[in-house]
């Protein structure tokens, strides 16, 4: 993800990979074969049965996918084996639930071994029973993904890395293997735009998911003068909308604001149903 915006718009795919829908070795497989820029799994560590958090989606009820997703690291691995070229990225991963020093080792390796094809989406999450499961108090969610994040990159772009944090803290140490992509893969953060995502996306990301197409081009001047307030090229912002349902103009509009890549949404559900899906959203995929 070196290219700067001028590039053409790549397109890749996502799906809730759950123990019910296609492999997503399998998928991976088929995915590249057609010529995918990229596959996105999601992560959610548990679903606790209080609804005191509503569902993201509006809907009533909360989908089954959500109860039954595969650890992505996991997922992305076995993809990362049956595949070479495709890049393999969480869309979102929930970073504040896990061990920081214990993540950046699954990350590093899952990097390392897929030859430098992993890009990491992360968010603050959206389930507050969830979080709370894991000591994250959800007040203060976005200052410990953010805390998690600087610490884990220490450790992947030093020799002998501290950090001492208010919730992560380590004394100098070695943690191999590192990354291929240095200083870090590709960060890319979810979520609807503000000062406080836009400051955390210049600060230690490399771009952003945004929720939905509404307010994008705004939030893109927003973004770059970020980014140059930081001494950044805001030609190498990372803008990647997660989770669309395509049309011909919808995607034409994302190349003309200057979106990098388009993830199109899959069903998660079997072989049989997504292979015809993929062959129709492989018309969107970029020639020559």
């Amino acid at each position: 993800m070196s290219e700067s915006n001028a590039a053409r718009m790549r397109v890749g795919v996502t799906i809730f990979a759950t123990d019910r829908a296609m492999h997503p070795a399998d998928l991976a497989r088929e995915a590249e074969d057609r010529g995918f820029h990229s596959l996105y799994v999601p992560e959610h560590t548990h679903i606790p049965l209080s609804r005191r958090t509503p569902p993201p989606t509006g809907d009533a009820v909360l989908a089954e996918e959500y109860k039954r997703t595969l650890d992505p690291w996991v997922a992305l691995g076995a993809a990362a084996a049956v595949t070479s070229r495709i890049r393999l990225g969480t869309g979102i991963a929930l970073v504040a639930q896990h061990d920081a020093i214990t993540l950046a080792k699954q990350i590093a390796t899952l990097d390392h071994l897929s030859n430098g094809r992993l890009a990491l989406g992360i968010g603050y999450g959206w389930n507050e029973d969830e979080m709370e499961s894991h000591g994250v108090d959800p007040r203060r969610r976005r200052a410990r993904v953010r805390e998690v994040m600087l610490a884990m990159q220490a450790l992947w772009s030093n020799e002998v890395a501290s950090f001492h944090g208010e919730w992560v803290h380590f004394e100098p140490s070695w943690q191999w293997p590192k990354p291929v992509q240095q200083p870090r893969p590709p960060v890319l953060i979810g979520g609807a735009p503000g000062p406080k995502l836009i400051e955390h996306v210049a600060e230690y990301a490399d771009g952003w998911i945004p929720i939905g197409g509404a307010g994008v081009r705004e939030a893109l001047a927003a973004l770059r003068e970020a980014f140059e307030t930081r001494g950044r090229d805001p030609s190498k912002i990372h803008i990647v909308p997660m989770g669309v349902v395509p049309s011909r103009e919808k995607l034409d509009y994302y190349e003309s604001i200057g979106v990098t890549e388009a993830v199109l949404r899959l069903p998660s559900a079997s072989r049989d149903a997504v292979l015809p899906v993929l062959d129709d959203y492989a018309a969107f995929v970029p020639r020559g």
